[in-house]
């Protein structure tokens, strides 16, 4: 694993991360300081591709942000990270400090890509959905690269982790450059950021990265769900019903397509 930092390949480190991932508070995580070798770091933001080059962009009542999984239009440190975090070694590495065996990221938009979100972006607090929808394989980890350099606390857009009846946001993470953030993904994870403000040119930057595990119990597929977004307890009660209604509507459908076995 030659772009990554050598302290977290050293075996003492990887099984005091073990520890502090197994009894991290609200939902098992972990949050890596200067992850990558700082070149790699540095060209990865310097070479962030604009807005304009990314090929998803969603804009609703719960979120406001850009997507891309289009390795072939962005600079090559992309896809060299990319085939770092896929490698076999790496996923040894995760199921050393995460204890989930058998992880692997899935070669498609569900796997790696990019994301990011200008000046008022948002992602309203949700767990992520459960089972890829296409391949039925298992989603467990999320893997976040922040590449913000010279982020300010004024900007706003950490990450946020609630608890598990989203009654008290319980930290904060700063998306500051060549921090990790690895959370296991569950029912209780619940997690986004606030709306961010930004200066012109400046952008809220991440490297995303999802690892699944085989299903080997069928009956897990009936409990198949998209993202559940969930309102805040500050929100308003226009927001709360929206949101509720909308997010209950959206993963019955999917459900019974899911059920039905149509492909969406």
């Amino acid at each position: 694993m030659e772009l990554i930092n050598p302290i977290y390949t050293d075996a003492a480190k990887v099984e005091k991360l073990a520890a502090e991932f197994q009894t991290s508070k609200p939902y098992k995580h972990l949050v890596l300081d200067n992850f990558f070798r700082q070149e790699v770091a540095d060209k990865l933001y310097e070479n962030f591709p604009s807005v304009e080059k990314l090929t998803k962009h969603w804009k609703g009542m719960n979120e406001n942000k850009s997507e891309g999984s289009n390795f072939s239009d962005f600079d090559p440190i992309f896809t060299q990270v990319r085939n770092e975090i896929m490698s076999p070694e790496f996923a040894q590495w995760m199921e050393k400090v995460t204890g989930i065996k058998g992880v692997f990221v899935t070669d498609d938009s569900l796997g790696t890509g990019l994301h990011q979100g200008s000046d008022g972006s948002f992602l309203d607090i949700h767990v992520d959905f459960n089972i890829h929808h296409v391949k039925n394989v298992y989603r467990r980890l999320n893997f976040l690269v922040y590449l913000n350099k010279n982020w300010k606390e004024e900007y706003g857009g950490g990450m946020e982790m609630w608890n598990a009846d989203m009654t008290k946001m319980e930290k904060v993470v700063m998306p500051i450059l060549n921090r990790v953030l690895i959370f296991e993904t569950s029912e209780i994870s619940y997690h986004g950021y606030s709306k961010i403000t930004l200066p012109l040119g400046e952008t809220r930057k991440s490297f995303y990265t999802y690892f699944y595990t085989p299903i080997t119990d069928p009956t897990i597929l009936n409990k198949y769900h998209d993202t559940i977004f969930k309102p805040k307890p500050g929100d308003s009660t226009l927001k709360k019903v929206g949101t509720n209604t909308k997010e209950t509507l959206k993963n019955f459908i999917k459900g019974q397509l899911k059920r039905a076995g149509v492909k969406f």
